[in-house]
């Protein structure tokens, strides 16, 4: 299952009724990025694909393909604001590590691409 913190749905539903009305967010895993894999999210306003889960939180539903969800099994995502603005994090249980920018991560039996592909510090 993949959750929303209160303040990442508030900025979802506002970002999903401004842009794409019904839509969902998709998160995703792909290969790549400083520490093997990257998060990825968006707005899809297409019907879930049929090996998509589908979760709902807050009137939102989320959508994430099977094998995404092996990596971000009980992953939340989270809006925060820091010095250069604000965004959407994802907080994995399932990561080991990760690099600077938030997006790349590597987990157990994971390899990596090396810090500094991404143009972002260790973390």
């Amino acid at each position: 299952m993949i959750t929303l913190t209160e303040r990442a749905a508030s900025e979802l539903s506002g970002l999903i009724n401004e842009q794409k009305a019904g839509a969902a967010l998709r998160v995703w895993v792909a290969g790549g990025g400083c520490s093997g894999l990257q998060y990825g999210m968006a707005l899809d306003d297409n019907a879930p694909e049929e090996d998509d889960k589908v979760f709902e939180q807050s009137g939102i539903k989320i959508f994430i393909d099977g094998l995404s969800l092996n990596y971000m099994e009980g992953a939340s995502v989270d809006y925060v604001d820091d010095t250069l603005g604000g965004g959407f994090k994802i907080e994995n249980p399932n990561a080991t590590s990760s690099c600077g920018c938030g997006n790349s991560f590597k987990t157990e039996g994971s390899s990596g691409g090396g810090c500094g592909s991404c143009g972002c510090g260790s973390k």
